[in-house]
């Protein structure tokens, strides 16, 4: 049986890749073992993600990390990218990380990705421009 959320946040996401387009309201909700994005539009639910040790995505089915990055973001991200956003954790191991007193922001920059990743109160903000991929989320 799965264990019950010991986080809910409310917050407005926006979603943008190639084959994500996303911009409303919707919850992050974790525990120690996921992290779900579910995503409401017009107070309806259109779709619900899942992180665990694969990607669900709900009437969709899983898939490993890596291929769900090949599919919706871009297969240049390391598998753990998704999960890591979403909790607030540094990606790419923490590479260029800058800390302050307002959280974090990692510059990374190289052939194939050009991110911006910054946490602050209450926001998550991932831009990767080489990638046309942006994952914005800020809590209610």
């Amino acid at each position: 049986m799965a264990k019950p959320y010991v986080q809910t946040d409310a917050a407005t996401i926006v979603l943008k890749s190639s084959k994500l387009k996303f911009a409303d309201t919707g919850y992050v909700r974790s525990n120690e073992e996921l992290v779900a994005l579910e995503l409401f539009s017009a107070g309806q639910a259109v779709a619900k993600i899942e992180v665990e040790k694969l990607i669900c995505i709900e009437g969709e089915g899983c898939m490993r990390k890596s291929s769900f990055n090949a599919e919706y973001l871009s297969q240049k991200y390391p598998d753990t990218l998704l999960e890591n956003i979403l909790r607030s954790k540094p990606i790419y191991k923490g590479k260029n990380l800058v800390k302050d007193d307002n959280g974090f922001e990692q510059r990374i920059v190289n052939d194939e990705v050009d991110i911006r990743y910054t946490i602050r109160p209450g926001t998550i903000y991932f831009k990767d421009r080489k990638n046309s991929v942006l994952i914005k989320i800020k809590k209610q």
